[in-house]
């Protein structure tokens, strides 16, 4: 047994923090809308994966990576901090590009204005 998947998820989850902190991407920006957001996507894929996991589509793979904690049979204890991970990248990468694609083109390099001018 090891923690060492563990361990990467949950510096994964403290480099979003950061990068949400310094550009007011989600939590920043509404902390009460984002644990909504977050809380939902979290729930959605936990109960689809309970799902495959009733139909027998998936199961645990055998690895000395993780820790052997299981929240329910074949449902790791990774897999909660993965889906948590995986939502607030995804919140991230969608309130990032909506920051990149609507500012204003008079902060933006000079390099991108000659091409569009």
């Amino acid at each position: 047994m090891s923690a060492a998947y563990l361990l990467t998820l949950v510096a994964s989850l403290a480099a979003m923090v950061v990068l949400d902190r310094r550009f007011r991407l989600f939590f920043w920006r509404d902390a009460r809308r984002a644990a909504w957001v977050l809380g939902a996507g979290v729930l959605f894929f936990l109960a689809w994966d309970l799902l495959g996991i009733g139909l027998g589509i998936f199961y645990r793979g055998e690895t000395n990576l993780m820790t052997g904690l299981q929240l329910a049979p074949e449902l790791p204890v990774e897999e909660l901090f993965f889906l948590a991970f995986l939502c607030y990248l995804t919140m991230n990468l969608v309130q990032g590009a909506r920051l990149l694609l609507t500012r204003p083109a008079r902060t933006r390099p000079a390099r991108t204005r000659e091409r569009t001018e």
